[in-house]
């Protein structure tokens, strides 16, 4: 009976250990982007990546610890639609990591602008739930606004991958040149314009399964409230 109450309130702890960090890296974040660009002004934009990038990294690379909570049972979620949005970011960060001349690009201040604020929308939320002192408001706006500024933000991923291409073939080309044999760097370009029809894919599911999720959500509450 002690093993079971110590485990189960370690976990309690893990989690909301967790959502607290991301709760707070994601706030550094925007206002660290809000506060430089009423400091600086359109030209804040141009060094977002490299005054927030290397924490925006770390958030998303422990998000995907969120994939092992929900397969344990620490998180009550859909894995489908959370291993879909936690990949395509983790993607596109490496890309952009991996191409300088994209980082400057204004595309990854309003990237980086719109993912933390859907994390902002989340994080609370979990935070709230693990508390046991759920909020109809946090609830009706983690699941209501967070599906519109899915699409935008999955749309400026799209952007994104397209204001990446023109950096991707000259490599390419100078890569098979120099070598006959089929190398990565050749399919890159390819690569990179079929991920455009698989994000528009990958995101209308998405999107299905978070309505699906939202209506679950506002149902239970409903019958919880009913019953009270």
């Amino acid at each position: 009976m002690f093993f079971f109450s110590f485990r189960f309130s370690f976990r309690l702890a893990y989690i909301f250990s967790y959502n607290l960090f991301q709760f707070c890296g994601h706030t550094w974040i925007l206002a660290n982007t809000i506060a430089r660009f009423l400091t600086f002004g359109k030209d804040a934009l141009a060094d977002t990546f490299y005054s927030v990038g290397f924490v925006m990294s770390l958030c998303q690379l422990l998000s995907i610890l969120e994939l092992f909570h929900i397969a344990d049972g620490i998180e009550k979620a859909r894995l489908l639609p959370r291993f879909v949005q936690v990949m395509e970011k983790n993607l596109l960060l490496i890309m952009v990591i991996m191409l300088e001349e994209i980082q400057s690009k204004p595309v990854v201040c309003a990237q980086f602008f719109l993912w933390n604020i859907l994390d902002l929308l989340r994080y609370p939320h979990e935070l709230l739930c693990v508390l046991d002192t759920p909020s109809i408001a946090m609830l009706w706006t983690r699941y209501t606004l967070w599906i519109p500024l899915y699409i935008l933000s999955a749309a400026t991923e799209g952007v994104t991958i397209y204001q990446a291409l023109p950096y991707v073939k000259p490599a390419a080309a100078n890569s098979s040149s120099l070598n006959s044999t089929v190398s990565t760097h050749v399919h890159l370009p390819l690569m990179l314009m079929l991920s455009l029809p698989i994000l528009a894919l990958g995101a209308s599911v998405t999107v299905w399964q978070l309505l699906k999720e939202r209506q679950h959500h506002l149902d239970k509450w409903n019958k919880k409230m009913k019953r009270k």
